[in-house]
């Protein structure tokens, strides 16, 4: 357990179903890595001022709950100067949270964070010359009733790589190399769900624009993940392979008029928005089986893909391309996964943004990636403890409804 810091000196509430009892539960498991008492202490003030610090999640801000310019300095020195690392916690983060709320995938999104200047670790200069960026993948134990960040992997191009005054300063580690999009949403999934860190299988859903899909699905191929979901654009070129759709077979198409000639062979599919009643209209869905040209000599070449167009009710058709190699799946299975964007869409806006996703303003590379794995934490602890909140309702209003029927249920089980 971890004493001496953070809830029994806070003053909040630590009870049963509070925000602080899931923070302290998760913070013995997720800093039990760290070998030194202090250090732990420090986690848990950081996780718990990224949920109860007021305004942007500075340093500064999160330290003012623990007592000002001394409390900055250390917390400073816990993420930017220390030496512990970030992985063990990331995957303590991920089994506890995998326990409480199995996940349904493993969803991969971009991130990018605005930027007003040079120095951060990894930022590049965007369209407008006064704005830079910093852009990551993260990959997200996704479920219908939750998502939670569980692993970063920051997009360090040739210019950072290359640069040896600027990689001593951000600290960036000796064997980093230059990737794509694409190659940093593989590499980051694959550490969660290849089978290193202990998770479920699950299959991998990719929704990063810019990637080369046939490339990723390729990847995360060799990389022995076999079940793979990933969005593509329409102007992706794909020869057609079902005779369901006669006459396309002789040439290669875009995944846009693919699924345009298939409109006859759209079905019915439930369509539910993250946090939405169950029940009204639905959306249409169909699904295509291709191959890759010859020309798109790469990986992810061999064998028939599936092709799944959806559309959300009342949208133009077809709304959403997803390209995936399970060709025996159920293409209604492959829909609800594709769902779970949705729910990742959400939790991001309404609690990541919350606790500080966007908010280090470090220089270092190590600093970047010790706050994102603690903001993952505070994700965490939002989305669990409102996940409980929510039972504990559902839980009463069935009591209450129970108590109010009783006598008719009574009745009706007793009758012959």
């Amino acid at each position: 357990m971890i004493t001496g810091h953070g809830l029994e000196r806070s003053g909040l509430d630590v009870g049963p179903g509070g925000v602080d009892e899931v923070l302290h539960d998760l913070c013995d498991v997720l800093l039990a890595s760290l070998p030194r008492s202090d250090q732990r202490g420090r986690g848990l003030d950081y996780v718990h001022g990224l949920i109860h610090a007021r305004g942007r999640k500075s340093i500064r801000n999160i330290a003012s709950l623990r007592g000002g310019r001394a409390a900055e300095q250390r917390l400073h020195h816990f993420v930017c100067g220390s030496t512990w690392r970030w992985d063990p916690p990331r995957v303590a983060l991920a089994r506890y949270v995998a326990a409480v709320e199995p996940p349904q995938a493993w969803v991969v999104r971009p991130l990018v964070i605005a930027k007003t200047g040079e120095n951060s670790v990894g930022v590049e200069r965007c369209a407008s010359p006064a704005f830079y960026t910093q852009r990551a993948v993260g990959v997200w134990l996704a479920s219908e009733r939750l998502a939670c960040p569980v692993n970063w992997r920051l997009l360090l191009s040739g210019a950072w790589l290359g640069d040896p005054v600027r990689r001593a300063q951000a600290g960036i580690p000796a064997g980093a190399c230059p990737e794509t999009m694409g190659m940093c949403a593989v590499r980051a999934s694959a550490r969660v769900a290849g089978g290193g860190w202990g998770l479920p299988a699950r299959p991998v859903v990719v929704d990063v624009p810019e990637v080369d899909a046939l490339a990723v699905l390729g990847r995360l191929r060799a990389a022995g993940l076999r079940q793979q979901l990933v969005r593509v654009d329409g102007r992706l070129r794909l020869a057609v392979a079902d005779p369901a759709l006669p006459g396309r077979g002789d040439g290669h198409w875009s995944a846009a008029e693919i699924m345009r000639a298939a409109a006859p062979l759209r079905r019915p599919v439930p369509w539910r928005e993250p946090g939405g009643t169950p029940g009204g209209r639905g959306g249409l869905m169909a699904a295509v089986r291709v191959r890759v040209p010859v020309f798109g000599a790469g990986a992810g070449r061999e064998g028939d893909l599936l092709l799944l167009g959806l559309a959300g009710p009342g949208r133009q058709w077809p709304g959403e391309l997803w390209l995936t190699d399970s060709v025996s799946s159920s293409p209604a299975g492959l829909a609800r996964l594709t769902r779970l964007v949705r729910r990742v869409g959400r939790d991001a806006a309404e609690i990541s943004e919350q606790v500080g996703m966007r908010d280090f303003v470090g220089r270092s590379f190590t600093g970047w990636h010790r706050h994102m794995t603690l903001v993952s934490a505070a994700h965490a602890v939002q989305a669990l403890s409102q996940a409980r909140a929510r039972r504990s309702g559902a839980g009463r209003e069935s009591g209450e409804r129970k108590a109010l029927g009783g006598g008719r249920d009574t009745a009706s089980v007793s009758r012959p």
